[in-house]
């Protein structure tokens, strides 16, 4: 293509030239290093997972093995995902809302964090420190809820990027 955009890895670059934000252009870097960082902890994952259970037959252990490929592409794909719209608006020349590329920055930024809290809250209890200082009350409540509610925080923050894509584009 003419353009530089060749898809994923060419909507990096492509997006880093033509954001309109300085907070995008630093969230270009920031969402692939993450991106790259989680993705890489669940290949990780994966191996050992596929390791520890290598003698034990199929069933239910391939489908674990899939469901961890699954919750992977569940938190880097959000990450990539404010990218790769401010690029196809770019690219495509739509109309939408003057400060969306600084918006939709933020708004990957609140979902970065929103994987620290669900860490937070899922942390095995033998892994779990006694927190000091400032937060430490916040730490404490997090680590008090059930471990399942660690999927809230990223699945709340997907809604709120996709409201936000969507009011933004209107």
């Amino acid at each position: 293509m003419a353009d530089g955009y060749r898809g994923l890895f060419g909507a990096f670059p492509y997006a880093f030239r033509h954001g309109d934000s300085l907070l995008f252009r630093a969230y270009v870097l920031v969402g692939a290093l993450g991106a790259v960082f989680i993705g890489g902890l669940f290949t990780l994952s994966l191996v050992v997972w596929i390791g520890e259970t290598a003698s034990s037959p199929g069933g239910s252990l391939t489908l674990s093995r899939t469901f961890i490929a699954v919750m992977g592409l569940f938190a880097a794909g959000p990450l990539l995902a404010p990218v790769l719209l401010v690029a196809r608006k770019h690219r495509k020349g739509l109309s939408y809302h003057p400060q969306y590329d600084t918006l939709m920055a933020l708004l990957g930024v609140g979902f970065l964090g929103s994987i620290y809290v669900a860490a937070i809250i899922s942390m095995p209890e033998s892994f779990q420190e006694q927190p000091a200082g400032l937060l430490a009350p916040i730490v404490n409540l997090l680590y008090a809820l059930p471990q399942l509610a660690g999927l809230a925080p990223p699945v709340v923050m997907m809604g709120v990027m996709a409201l936000g894509h969507y009011l933004l584009s209107r």
